[in-house]
């Protein structure tokens, strides 16, 4: 009985508390030294600004090694390094194109810089920043091998749980080093997951159901696992009838990831999608995004990204916590 009024509590209150939200009273912004928020600030022109403005307070570039740079993100982000006056391509990995100029690969004119099969030369002597789109299955011993050799990361590889991070924002504090890390680096998706941590205060029952092409490995991605485990942070999720309960297959139910059931579907026809859908009685709610087949909506997060972390240390998880 007592779950039940804290629940009809937190209906009561949905209404009248739409008026009142912040983002910034469900998930604290992160302790990262730049400019003061500005919450007027529209956030399209701040995400989408001129990449190839120079930063008025700094005269220097920042050095970036993309990891996976001839892959379907990483050969975009790669692009926008080499077009743009505030970074300097200082590397590119990739396994099978190594010993490739990087811009004769890309379809550049040009010649650039050689592409190597691993990060043994990637050092603070040469890099400011590692861009990684690569490997699940490597991801993590790469960031933390990037770390220990004194250069700032951003990830934009899915396949990392909670834990995982944990041992990397050991890793980063202990060297006085950033990460930014995000399932997905796009506006629409972390505004996505911005209206759905906000909704998850006020409305008590959730799942995710994430789409994606049925040659994605990982399971679920990187987007939506990171919403389920920010979601905890924010509210308990309210199950009618507790998945041990639960008659018949209960896989079927979903995987419990921080206490959300996920639900990921893996078919021809899906690009990359995800949804979370909340209930309360006689209605629902549905915050869902869709991506096209293009990468060019991850570039520019992933470049204020690779500018953020100069001034951070130690792990921030999500474009949305470099936003709002």
């Amino acid at each position: 009985m007592q779950e039940r009024g804290i629940d009809d509590e937190r209906q009561r209150n949905f209404l009248g508390g739409l008026a009142r939200l912040s983002y910034r009273d469900v998930v604290p912004k992160p302790q990262i030294a730049s400019e003061p928020y500005d919450a007027s600030q529209n956030l399209t022109l701040f995400l989408h600004r001129d990449m190839n403005a120079k930063p008025s307070n700094s005269s220097f570039m920042i050095r970036v090694c993309v990891a996976g740079a001839t892959g379907w993100t990483g050969s975009a982000v790669t692009k926008a390094v080499l077009a743009s006056s505030e970074f300097e391509l200082s590397g590119a990995v990739a396994r099978k194109r190594a010993g490739d100029d990087v811009r004769s690969v890309l379809g550049l004119p040009g010649a650039g810089v050689t592409i190597s099969s691993d990060l043994k030369d990637v050092s603070s002597k040469n890099t400011d920043v590692l861009i990684d789109y690569t490997d699940p299955a490597t991801v993590k011993e790469r960031v933390l091998q990037t770390l220990r050799q004194g250069v700032r990361v951003v990830v934009g590889t899915s396949g990392m749980t909670a834990a995982d991070y944990a041992d990397i924002d050991r890793e980063a504090q202990s060297h006085g080093l950033g990460v930014i890390a995000a399932g997905n680096f796009s506006i629409t998706a972390a505004l996505a997951k911005h209206c759905a941590l906000l909704a998850a205060r006020y409305l008590p029952s959730w799942e995710i159901v994430d789409y994606a092409d049925a040659n994605k490995i990982d399971a679920p991605s990187g987007t939506t696992r990171e919403l389920a485990e920010e979601l905890a942070a924010v509210a308990e999720n309210a199950k009618a009838v507790s998945i041990s309960d639960t008659v018949g297959a209960k896989d079927a139910r979903g995987a419990d990831i921080a206490g959300t059931q996920v639900h990921s579907l893996r078919l021809p026809g899906y690009v990359i999608s995800f949804e979370t859908i909340f209930g309360l009685p006689d209605e629902r709610l549905t915050i869902r995004h869709d991506a096209g087949a293009g990468a060019e909506p991850y570039v520019a997060g992933t470049l204020l990204a690779a500018k953020k972390v100069m001034q951070t240390t130690g792990v921030v998880r999500g474009l949305d916590r470099l936003l709002f």
